[in-house]
């Protein structure tokens, strides 16, 4: 009557996990940077319908210097005299990257645009480090 497996069962056993492991593990690899770079299309167009509602309810959108901040509260009550009552994004709500980093909003005479710096957080690069735009997004 056998309790136990032999040592050479087993070392097949690890043998084989190592071997399945080896072809997905590259698989996976990059994988994570490539949804993230996806996830920030999708939380870009988000913050877009935001300023969208904004400009609905004052006319305008935001200006540059007033910035994101501007959906999360008043940044001057007698130039957006038609805020709406509630904040267009909560308080605690991220308008960020999914590297946890601002939004860069650009408000070019009305003409709108986010950035993200990509996973390096600098200017430029380029692959995985390459800057992003909502006017380059695929949706």
């Amino acid at each position: 009557m056998r309790k136990a497996f032999s040592l050479l069962e087993i070392m097949v056993v690890v043998l084989i996990i190592g071997l399945l492991s080896s072809l997905v593990v590259p698989g996976l690899v990059g994988k994570s940077e490539e949804a993230k770079r996806k996830l920030t299309c999708v939380n870009m167009q988000s913050v877009s319908e935001l300023l969208d509602m904004f400009k609905l309810d004052n006319g305008v959108y935001p200006d540059t210097e007033d910035g994101l901040a501007a959906l999360k509260k008043n940044p001057n009550p007698e130039k957006y005299t038609n805020y709406a009552t509630n904040a267009y994004a909560e308080a605690k709500s991220k308008l960020k990257d999914p590297w946890q980093r601002d939004f860069i909003y650009i408000n070019d005479e009305g003409n709108i645009n986010l950035l993200s710096l990509g996973a390096d957080g600098q200017e430029g690069g380029s692959g995985g480090d390459a800057d992003m735009k909502l006017s380059a997004c695929k949706f």
